[in-house]
């Protein structure tokens, strides 16, 4: 029996270890990227794509395959033997049997369906790296927003426990008759408040992670992942002259151009359809026995009298416009993009800089002298609440400051051109 309990304790042992293992560690946003790009379904479907216009560039340029008939003729209805004097084989009856082959060769269109098919294949990898620039922006603003909550969660926690202590500390002072009971009542309400509030960020924050795995493909999101990254170390990652820096190569209208040279390829391929395609055939026909075998050639082509395809030309002319309208547009939000975002970031870095200069060492310095007096009995409690919420504000402004210039930072990699997944 002792035996038995010794191996499934150490079963129990390994399967702990092995469960420890498994478990992923805290997610950095670099790995956090990389998995939105192997797993995220919207990237997949648009790598997808890319894939189907691969294929149709490939049917693109493989030529017509060609066409072989069989017929026989002159049967006879009537019970007649088909039978001559060569004989009465499938070859030596006496209707004819003609063998036909048959090719259609397409007059200047061949390399038009190539040239749309390619600008097709180049519209579909740059969708899909514009659908790579908006999921790593995603992914990094759904990060910034969950260490965001979570540091404000921490700061509120901590006043809590700053609070805590300071009611303790009343209590004393209530026994010894230096402080009212309402005075105790308050400071001990002050700690509640903070500790709802630090619950509440505390949810906010795992609603953001259930977005950020939702972005990883994770199957079940519970917002469960742990984060490795903090808003102080991703401050010092965001590169110098990044306000500055001038637009690059967007793929959004780098695909709104590739968009724009195939409608021109469609334009001059329906236009080209005027021109009859022509099919060439051989045909063989044999004639047993009162006549030779023939071979003879002929070509065929439709005669344009009625449809001159106008219809399809001025479809293909329409959906041009519209591609160079898209093309318009794409260039006038690329624009507009920058310009929003550069604002937006000027405005985070210089608010998170002043905080982290100015505001948290003033507050910290305030509330330090106004607890040392209240605990000496030179400051009211009003004075040490004020303070006290005075700190929690500005630490909770740097905190949102700081994952505003992150969050910002990436908008404006993003408009540029610039977003990466390192």
């Amino acid at each position: 029996m002792g035996a038995r309990l010794r191996v499934v304790a150490c079963l129990s042992a390994l399967a702990c270890v092995l469960r420890a293992a498994e478990a992923p560690g805290p997610l950095t946003l670099a790995q956090a990227r990389s998995l939105a790009l192997e797993r995220n379904a919207d990237f997949r479907i648009a790598q997808a794509q890319v894939e189907s216009a691969l294929a149709q560039l490939r049917v693109a340029r493989e030529f017509p395959n060609p066409t072989l008939g069989l017929s026989t003729a002159k049967i006879s209805t009537d019970g007649t033997p088909e039978g001559t004097a060569l004989g009465n084989s499938l070859l030596n009856r006496s209707y004819d049997s003609i063998a036909s082959l048959s090719q259609l060769f397409l007059v200047g269109k061949r390399g038009l369906m190539r040239d749309a098919a390619t600008a097709g294949v180049h519209a579909a990898e740059f969708q899909r790296d514009d659908a790579r620039r908006l999921l790593v922006q995603a992914v990094t603003q759904a990060y910034a927003a969950a260490l965001a909550a979570q540091s404000e969660a921490a700061v509120l926690a901590e006043s809590a426990a700053r609070l805590r202590k300071e009611a303790e500390i009343a209590a004393h002072r209530l026994s010894a008759g230096d402080l009212s009971e309402s005075d105790k009542a308050q400071l001990e309400i002050a700690a509640d408040q903070d500790e709802l509030n630090a619950d509440s960020e505390r949810a906010t924050a795992r609603t953001a992670v259930v977005t950020l795995e939702i972005l990883l493909g994770v199957e079940r999101p519970r917002g469960e992942t742990a984060l490795a990254d903090t808003l102080e170390d991703w401050a010092h990652r965001i590169p110098d002259g990044l306000e500055d820096a001038p637009i690059g190569a967007r793929p959004d209208i780098q695909a709104a151009e590739s968009a724009l040279s195939q409608s021109d390829s469609n334009v001059r391929l329906q236009q080209r359809q005027r021109v009859p395609d022509v099919t060439a055939s051989v045909q063989f026909e044999r004639n047993p026995a009162a006549q030779p075998d023939t071979v003879g050639i002929g070509i065929s082509l439709p005669l344009p009298l009625w449809d001159h395809f106008d219809g399809e030309i001025l479809a293909a002319k329409a959906a041009r416009q519209q591609s160079e309208a898209q093309l318009e547009k794409a260039r006038v939000q690329a624009a507009a993009d920058v310009a929003a975002a550069r604002v937006a970031f000027h405005e985070a870095a210089q608010r998170s800089r002043r905080y982290q200069s100015s505001l948290i060492p003033k507050s910290a310095k305030v509330l330090a002298s106004v607890s040392y007096a209240y605990a000496k009995g030179g400051a009211s409690l009003v004075d040490l609440l004020e303070a006290e919420r005075n700190d929690n504000a500005i630490r909770v402004g740097a905190a949102q400051a700081m994952a505003d210039e992150a969050s910002t930072s990436a908008s404006l990699s993003a408009a540029l051109g610039r977003a990466d997944t390192e």
